[in-house]
């Protein structure tokens, strides 16, 4: 008896302890009534390759919905990452609609993804390679941290703080993102693949990806391979998924807030990146509110999220 006792209290104390813990769950749906505006520079690629953004989503929802074999896909990577399928669709069609048009057929992504291997690519500015550029004594803090994601990251704020837009030692180095900079070898494009993803991010999710899919690490020294992964569908997928887990992981048990049940706001996260800083912004301003006893401000998706969200029952209908 006094044994079943001490377990009932246990299990009390775990629920309190869980509930003083718990986040605000925010639910599905837009937050506003109108869709955000889509930047100029969406707008003006779009128009000048003669189509609508309402035509490339319709492109991408067709290839989602006649390739069952590209739906088992993500439903698989979603599976292993404990996310909705929906978050990895939703984060397809904003890219693809608001991004780059995509392909008709799933093939073209494989035969894209070979075509990777072909070129001697590296990633580089101003003919320094990045594998060089981060043995920079700015980079000391960083030599410590294993982990690719918090060693990538430790590296971008490097970056931010020591480089961007700053004269180092009598060298200037432009007022652009870390990924902007180094990790673009391939023409103008930032982003490649089913899941537009950029080489940087990539890089950041490697081990979280090797650990739950058992996929190789990637090697910074090793550009063509991380373009390839890419541009691979069945490699890309579960670096989307890791993407978004991050992403819900991260304004979970930063900012207090579960979006898992709002794909319109883990698709704006993959859209604008840097879901860190965003929730440590976010608890920053809900604690002022607090402080101020104003009431608290909820995540807000954005153009690309708002879209998402507002063709979720489409969506849904292709699962």
């Amino acid at each position: 008896m006094k044994k079943l006792i001490l377990v009932i209290l246990g299990l009390t104390l775990a629920a309190t302890l869980f509930a003083a813990d718990a986040a605000t769950l925010v639910p599905p749906g837009n937050h506003n009534a109108e869709q955000p505006d889509i930047p100029g520079a969406s707008s003006r690629r779009t128009q000048a390759t003669n189509t609508t953004f309402q035509a490339k989503y319709r492109k991408v929802y067709a290839l989602l919905q006649n390739d069952a074999d590209l739906r088992g896909k993500i439903k698989k990577a979603a599976a292993a990452y404990g996310i909705d399928p929906l978050h990895i669709v939703g984060a397809i069609v904003g890219e693809h609609t608001y991004n780059v048009d995509a392909y008709d057929r799933l093939q073209t992504y494989y035969v894209k993804a070979i075509s990777y291997l072909s070129s001697k690519l590296s990633f580089a500015y101003d003919d320094e390679d990045i594998t060089d550029f981060v043995q920079r004594p700015e980079f000391k803090k960083c030599a410590g941290v294993s982990d690719s994601y918090d060693l990538w990251e430790c590296r971008e704020q490097v970056w931010n703080h020591s480089f961007r837009g700053k004269s180092v030692g009598g060298e200037s180095f432009p007022d652009d993102r870390f990924g902007a900079t180094f990790f673009q070898p391939y023409y103008a494009g930032q982003t490649f693949g089913l899941g537009q993803l950029n080489p940087l991010t990539a890089l950041q999710m490697s081990d979280l990806v090797h650990k739950v899919s058992g996929l190789p690490k990637l090697d910074v020294a090793d550009p063509n391979s991380v373009y390839k992964t890419i541009m691979d569908p069945d490699l890309t997928l579960p670096y989307v998924a890791a993407t978004i887990r991050k992403s819900i992981d991260a304004y979970k048990n930063i900012a207090g807030f579960d979006i898992s049940d709002n794909p319109g706001l883990t698709a704006t996260l993959y859209n604008v990146g840097n879901p860190e800083q965003r929730a440590e912004a976010l608890k920053a301003e809900n604690d002022r509110r607090s402080a101020a006893g104003e009431p608290e401000k909820l995540p807000e998706e954005n153009y690309y999220g708002w879209l998402v969200n507002d063709k979720l029952t489409e969506l849904k209908a292709l699962f």
